[in-house]
C-alpha cells in the first residue's frame, strides 16, 4: 500500500494480551511507535497479572488503551476483551512477545482491500532469536483423525521460498488480522480454550461461514515465542492436550470423531502419558490425565459448543 494524499486509511485496532511480562509488552509497543501505517489504536489487555505492574505500560505509552481484567481469562478471553474495546475496521491480534518492522501493517490491510472474501490473514512469522529462520508461512489442514497438522516453513532458513501469498488452513495466533465485519458475523474466539487451539477453532468457524484464510508473504513479524508458558511446561502439556479434545468435539463428527477419540485416548494421550510415567515425570503424567479427566467431566456440558458474539 503506497501512502496516498487523499487515501482514507482504515482504522486498525491492534490488540495484545499481557500476563506478568510488561517489559516484554513494552518492547512490542516500542516497535509499534515506529510503524508507517498512520491510523491505528493500540489496546493492551492485562490478564490480572499477579506479579506485574501493568500500569507502567500506560505511564510510558499514554496513548495506549489499557484494559485491566480482574480475572485471567486466558489467551482467547483476553483477546476477546480487547476485541470488545476495539473501534477499528480491522482487528490485529499480536502476541506481546512479538516485535514488528515499520512496514508490516500495510500489506495486511491491502490484502483485505483487494480480497473482501478473506476472513483472516497472518503474516510471515520469523523467530526473533534465530536470524532469518521461519516459524510460520501457513498451516496445513488439521487431520480429522489425529487432530494434528504441520506448520509450513517452520525451522527453514528464509530464502524467499514462501514469498507468494497463498490461502492457508489457519492463521497463527501470534499475529492474525480479522475484519470487524467478520467478527460481527462469526463471533469471537471460544472461551473454552483458554490457551492453544483457539485460533484454529476460530478459523474453522470463519471458513464455515464462507470466508478464506490467507498467508501474506510481504508482511513480517518477529516472535520471541513462549515467554509465558515455557518451551514444554506442564501447563502447556495440559492445555494442548485438553484443547485438542475440545477442538475435536466442536469440529469433528461422525465416524471421524469415533476414530479420532480412540486415537487420542490410546495413542496420543495414553502412550505419551505412560512414557512420562515410566520416566518418573509424574507432573507431566498427571497433566495428560488431568486434561483427559476435564473432558470426561464436561462430556455433556453444552457450553463446550458456545460461541461469544459482540
Amino acid at each position: 500500500m503506497k501512502r496516498q494524499k487523499n487515501f482514507n486509511y482504515p482504522l486498525v485496532s491492534i490488540v495484545t494480551v499481557n500476563y506478568n511480562h510488561s517489559e516484554t509488552t513494552l518492547d512490542l509497543l516500542e516497535s509499534l511507535t515506529k510503524i508507517t501505517y498512520p491510523n491505528i489504536e493500540v489496546i493492551v489487555v492485562d490478564n490480572a497479572s499477579p506479579n506485574d505492574n501493568p500500569r507502567i505500560i500506560k505511564e510510558k505509552y499514554p496513548s495506549v488503551i489499557l484494559v485491566e481484567s480482574v480475572i485471567n481469562y486466558g489467551f482467547a478471553g483476553g483477546n476477546n476483551l480487547g476485541i470488545m474495546r476495539s473501534r477499528g475496521d480491522y482487528v490485529l491480534l499480536l502476541n506481546n512477545d512479538t516485535v514488528v518492522p515499520e512496514d508490516f501493517l500495510e500489506p495486511l490491510v491491502q490484502k483485505f482491500l483487494d480480497n473482501p472474501d478473506f476472513g483472516a490473514v497472518s503474516p510471515k512469522i520469523l523467530y526473533y532469536y534465530l536470524i532469518n529462520t521461519i516459524q510460520y508461512a501457513g498451516f496445513t489442514e488439521i487431520d480429522r483423525k489425529t487432530v494434528r497438522n504441520r506448520t509450513i516453513g517452520k525451522g527453514e532458513t528464509d530464502h524467499g521460498q514462501y514469498d507468494t501469498d497463498s490461502e492457508t488452513a489457519y492463521t497463527h495466533g501470534a499475529a492474525m488480522m480479522v475484519p470487524m465485519s467478520v467478527i460481527k458475523h462469526v463471533g469471537m474466539m471460544s472461551y473454552e480454550f483458554f490457551l492453544y487451539y483457539e485460533e484454529a477453532d476460530w478459523c474453522f468457524r470463519i471458513k464455515n461461514h464462507g470466508y478464506k484464510i490467507g498467508y501474506v508473504h510481504n508482511s513480517k513479524v518477529f516472535h520471541k515465542e513462549s515467554v509465558t508458558t515455557g518451551k514444554l511446561s506442564d501447563l502447556k502439556v495440559y492445555y494442548l492436550t485438553r484443547n485438542r479434545l475440545v477442538f475435536m468435539r466442536r469440529n469433528i463428527h461422525g465416524k471421524d470423531f469415533i476414530i479420532s477419540m480412540l486415537y487420542q485416548i490410546f495413542v496420543a494421550i495414553g502412550k505419551n502419558a505412560l512414557i512420562y510415567f515410566f520416566k518418573g515425570n509424574m507432573r507431566t503424567f498427571w497433566a495428560y490425565l488431568k486434561a483427559l479427566g476435564w473432558n470426561l467431566k464436561n462430556a455433556f456440558n453444552p457450553e463446550i459448543h458456545n460461541n461469544p458474539y459482540l
